[in-house]
């Protein structure tokens, strides 16, 4: 867009010279902390100042008991680097239907069998679409879009190669982030400094039981009900659809399921195996028996506890670790 690439080129300098000096130094910060206290998580802003277009909870975000949160007033990464990086990095999103986020139980867990494998996670903690933000259910998106981005651009501060950033998210964490991975060159908000130039693709993907057709008969979900309402329109219902985007030259993608989850139709993994082979996307799937919904690193009793070491396999044969 000429508009964007203007404004790209008219503000870069300034950018460069003013660049969220209080996102950068807290993320220096977190830096030095996890040198000196080796695994302790690290939690930084994404955005300098109020997200575009403002708006939001007026407290800060609530913890359930569960640990699941809600009123996200700061859209956040909180860091757990390795003791022995390797130097390749994941963003991380936990499910909860855009109603909560799962970090307790997805994200965090995630984190830390990542961060055990030597890849330095970000888990993303990401506003809410129905929390009373001005742009609605476009601020999850922004944020995930931002959130790469940032990490691709430090790179260099947390020791990490840009091009080894791949996205790993659950259920409607899984949808967020798979539309990032296949919307990554439509830009949802104005750049706002020189971190906006990087690019937003992730190097692979991995989506456990992810939410990725929101068109009928796959329409029954709180993915669904809080992005696009009760009654979208058959337009509006593509358009929010992972599938629907796939297109030639998107980095791989590992997905998971189980055959027998009540909330996101296995039919999901299918439609997007489907999609992806047709565009000569790379793309492998894993469609375990039992395991439901929400089983995170695995549900016991289980095969769906095989997907981690599964995962990392997968990623050893794409030369990410």
């Amino acid at each position: 867009m000429i508009g964007r690439r203007t404004l790209i080129k008219g503000s870069v300098m300034m950018a460069a010279a003013t660049v969220s000096s209080g996102v950068h130094a807290q993320m220096c910060a977190a830096h030095d902390e996890r040198h000196q206290h080796g695994d302790i998580p690290t939690k930084f802003p994404i955005w300098p100042g109020l997200p575009p277009g403002g708006g939001g909870p007026v407290a800060g975000e609530h913890v359930s008991r569960s640990g699941a949160v809600t009123n996200v007033a700061v859209p956040t990464l909180t860091v757990l680097r390795p003791v022995q990086p390797n130097g390749a990095a994941m963003l991380v999103a936990g499910g909860g239907g855009y109603k909560r986020i799962e970090n307790a139980k997805e994200a965090m867990p995630t984190a830390r069998w990542l961060a055990s494998i030597g890849v330095t996670a970000f888990v993303l903690t990401y506003r809410l679409p129905r929390e009373g933000w001005a742009v609605g259910r476009l601020a999850p998106f922004q944020d995930a879009e931002r959130a790469i981005r940032i990490i691709r651009a430090q790179a260099h501060l947390f020791g990490i190669d840009p091009h080894r950033v791949g996205i790993t998210g659950f259920s409607a964490g899984a949808h967020l982030l798979g539309m990032e991975a296949v919307c990554a060159d439509h830009l949802s908000y104005t750049p706002i400094d020189v971190w906006d130039q990087v690019s937003g693709h992730p190097d692979l993907a991995l989506l456990i039981y992810p939410i990725v057709a929101l068109e009928p008969p796959y329409q029954n979900t709180s993915t669904r009900r809080l992005l696009i309402g009760d009654h979208p329109s058959p337009a509006e219902s593509t358009r929010w659809s992972v599938q629907t985007h796939i297109h030639p030259g998107l980095a791989p993608f590992f997905l998971v399921q189980a055959a027998d989850d009540p909330v996101s139709n296995p039919a999901n993994t299918a439609i997007l195996q489907t999609a992806c082979a047709h565009n000569g996307v790379e793309v492998v799937r894993h469609l375990f028996p039992t395991g439901g919904h929400g089983f995170g690193l695995g549900k016991s009793g289980t095969a769906t506890v095989t997907w981690p070491n599964m995962a990392e396999q997968w990623m050893a044969g794409h030369r990410f670790i």
